[in-house]
């Protein structure tokens, strides 16, 4: 029976591939999730670009400030030594080039590392925001998919995005509760894939061609190892 892998262990997966030393932009919704799994021996710093350097895991229930919140308006907590700082100063970061990998979810991503992650109207995310600036101002751009899929079945991977695009090829790699696929110039390359989840069937659910390395790797609910 195929297991996918919860938001939890999504987050635990990618943090799990965060190099040390990197500065680290966590998006609105699932992204926050990373700073709840930091990487024993390795030191990264999370930030949120509504002005956040630093950023520790989530609070615990009842401890939470609202006065210190992440730009999805979720209170969060900051480590010794971090800081915070007027949005100008943030996307100043952004736009200069400092930020190591940009996490972000995203509605559908393109073969080529397309991303289409943003829709309107309504009053809450995901708007436009700040995603553009993020996906054109870090060195990578990683995308969490909580669902491989749609719930209508859509494919949110696919050859070619037909939704309002937020950057053009941008995508480095994608997580999502069935694989990572890292997008590179020769196409999707499937390095890790649930455990008992056929190729056929993960190309079943995906909208456009697959490649698997020869060392793919089982991803196992609960440890996302």
């Amino acid at each position: 029976m195929v297991k996918a892998l919860s938001s939890e262990d999504i987050a635990r997966r990618v943090a799990r591939d965060i190099p040390n030393g990197a500065y680290v932009n966590l998006g609105i919704g699932m992204p926050m999730l990373v700073a709840d799994y930091p990487v024993p021996g390795r030191e990264f710093v999370l930030r949120s670009e509504n002005g956040l350097l630093g950023m520790g895991p989530a609070p615990a229930a009842g401890e939470e400030d609202m006065d210190l919140i992440n730009a999805g308006k979720q209170a969060v907590t900051i480590l010794p030594g971090g800081s915070y700082f007027h949005h100008a100063d943030s996307f100043a970061m952004i736009r200069g080039g400092h930020i190591d990998i940009s996490i972000l979810g995203a509605y559908q991503v393109a073969a080529n590392g397309d991303l289409a992650n943003w829709a309107l109207p309504g009053p809450k995310p995901p708007a436009v925001g700040g995603a553009m600036d993020l996906v054109a101002g870090a060195r990578q751009v990683w995308v969490m998919l909580a669902t491989h899929v749609a719930k209508d079945g859509a494919h949110k991977i696919v050859e070619r995005c037909d939704l309002p695009l937020t950057g053009l090829n941008c995508v480095h790699r994608v997580y999502s509760d069935l694989a990572v696929i890292d997008i590179t110039p020769k196409g999707l390359v499937v390095t890790d894939m649930v455990a008992g989840l056929s190729a056929e069937e993960l190309e079943a659910k995906t909208g456009a061609p697959l490649a698997f390395a020869e060392s793919c790797r089982a991803l196992l609910s609960g440890r996302a190892a």
